[in-house]
């Protein structure tokens, strides 16, 4: 007996250091947080467990801390946890280069005001080219587009291009005119040249911008490098892990996978193959393209112009222009042609519509391609005003919607105005397009809109701009829930690129794209949404974003 007593001390140490070796080994543990996982059930819970670059586990921290050990421990204080979130409509590049050479015009409330910023860039950046991005002439108390001429006195042998907020017009200078080519009896098909009393007044109006970017010299590779990583910085700051690029070049594509493989781009693309670049059906035929990071299985076409410019295509005339109609930019063929090759290379079908005339074409289209209910996931980007007979068609060819929150709320002030009031009742009809197929994907639009997803989230369920206007939200019977609103800038906006089994919610076997916020988007009041914080972003479980330390 005495002999068994004396062996038990060590038995016991024995057992406890055998228990303690049988934890599984993680790199990070993130607990004391309250997680959504954006799961089907919509669970919560306390602790998310990492590996490798992905989820081992997510659960109740009581049990995951005695089943796992990990290198890193990050105590969340009680933060709220979310999977990372992922623009599913987004100009990344034009973005960057944006904040690195481009006169910011965005917020400008007259067109002095504009002309003011522009001589000032002007001083300081001796590029050739003039440009800048960002005017709106609905913000301004004159609600014409302006004129060239006080362009033309300022800067009368440096080309200047100045691109309208929705990237569907430009207001371009005589110098740029006569390099381009551009006169009085330039014709365009989908486009225009607007002229008045026989003179060119420096107005494009969609493809009648390509004469202008046709001569502007290419930006060289390493500017596109520095506008991609400004670019993703702005991105991690406030949460984005994933962003989908609506129409990119093929030559982009490949810089983007190059930094991508020596680490440098760490932001997940889902990039979509610009139908303007003549090197799209070259790589479309080699396949769909995809890495950890970069997955290229779609192709992006335009119906139409844009609503700000009266480029949208309407089945009735504009009421505040009752001459106009808006355009369509391409003919039938060259959509059937395009329409075929997606077909069989496999390729997914994204196309910008939002007049009610465009997205008409569009949806007809595609139901004829499609001819039924299917998984192919095509989609109409921004669907922004919709006949009431084209409801259904999302519905039954299982079309999807892909919006941009913060259109609506931009928009908001004038758009009644542009297309009157039976019209606006398919406009911006986020809740009812969301009931055709049960889910649709949400984005910024960036750098047409503001580049935070929290934004879009506001914009989502509260209908409202930055001063709560409307007090009772614009349209709110479109509103969607929080829920809705959440899922759509997660779990559908990957949905939306074919990539829900990878990302998009917290669950085991995911990647670890997180981000963790100092307020509870489900619950707090609706006011304090554009105030939360980003505390850190995560890709691939790496802190890309928050000054953290680890225990």
């Amino acid at each position: 007996m005495k002999k068994m007593y004396s062996i038990l001390p060590l038995l016991l140490i024995i057992i406890l250091t055998s228990c303690n070796t049988m934890k599984k080994k993680a790199d990070l543990i993130i607990y004391n947080a309250k997680v959504y996982t954006v799961d089907d059930r919509f669970s919560v819970a306390d602790c998310v467990i990492i590996k490798e670059g992905k989820i081992l586990a997510v659960g109740k921290a009581e049990d995951l801390m005695s089943a796992y050990e990990a290198t890193d421990m990050l105590d969340a204080e009680g933060y709220y946890v979310y999977p990372g979130f992922h623009d599913a409509h987004c100009h990344f590049l034009s973005y960057g280069l944006g904040k690195l050479q481009r006169v910011d015009l965005t917020g400008t409330s007259s067109f002095n005001e504009v002309l003011e910023l522009v001589k000032a860039h002007a001083e300081i950046n001796k590029s050739e080219w003039i440009e800048g991005r960002g005017w709106d002439q609905n913000d301004w108390e004159v609600k014409e587009f302006p004129d060239r001429a006080e362009l033309d006195r300022l800067f009368p042998e440096r080309p200047v291009v100045l691109i309208r907020i929705d990237g569907h017009a430009s207001l371009v200078n005589g110098e740029a005119l006569r390099m381009a080519g551009i006169t009085a009896e330039t014709e365009v098909t989908g486009g225009e040249v607007k002229v008045v009393d026989g003179r060119p007044t420096g107005i494009l109006i969609d493809n009648a911008m390509e004469f202008i970017t046709e001569v502007i010299p290419e930006n060289d590779e390493e500017l596109q490098k520095a506008a991609l990583l400004a670019a993703q910085e702005d991105c991690f700051a406030v949460g984005l892990s994933s962003v989908t690029d609506a129409g990119m070049k093929v030559s982009v594509i490949k810089l983007i996978n190059s930094l991508q493989q020596n680490g440098e781009l760490k932001i997940r693309f889902n990039a979509m193959l610009s139908t303007m670049d003549t090197a799209y059906l070259d790589f479309m035929r080699e396949g769909i393209y995809k890495t950890d990071r970069l997955h290229v299985n779609s192709v992006k076409l335009y119906a139409d112009g844009a609503l700000g410019s009266r480029g949208a295509c309407m089945l009735e005339p504009y009421c505040d222009d009752p001459g106009k109609h808006g355009l369509i930019m391409y003919t039938e063929s060259y959509y059937r042609e395009v329409i075929e090759n997606a077909l069989k290379y496999n390729y997914q079908v994204n196309t910008h519509a939002i007049g009610d005339s465009g997205n008409r074409l569009i949806l007809d289209l595609y139901a004829e391609y499609l001819g039924g209910a299917n998984d192919k996931r095509w989609r109409v980007e921004h669907a922004q005003i919709v006949h009431e007979d084209d409801f259904k068609k999302f519905a039954e060819f299982n079309i999807i919607p892909s919006i941009q929150s913060t259109h609506a709320t931009s928009d908001m002030y004038w758009a009644e105005e542009r297309v009157g009031p039976e019209r606006m009742k398919g406009a911006y009809a986020s809740k009812r397009l969301l009931d055709m197929n049960g889910w649709l994907p949400n984005g910024t639009d960036f750098p047409i809109e503001k580049i935070s997803p929290l934004l879009t989230f506001y914009a989502a369920v509260a209908r409202k701009d930055l001063n709560a206007y409307p007090e009772n939200g614009f349209q709110s019977g479109d509103a969607l829930n929080r829920e809705e609103a959440l899922r759509s800038i997660t779990i559908w906006a990957a949905k939306g690129s074919f990539e829900e089994d990878e990302k998009g919610s917290l669950e085991a076997g995911k990647v670890a794209d997180i981000v963790i916020l100092d307020k509870d988007l489900m619950n707090i009041d609706e006011k304090e949404i554009p105030g939360v914080s980003v505390l850190y972003t995560f890709v691939g479980g790496e802190k890309v974003y928050g000054d953290i330390r680890f225990e």
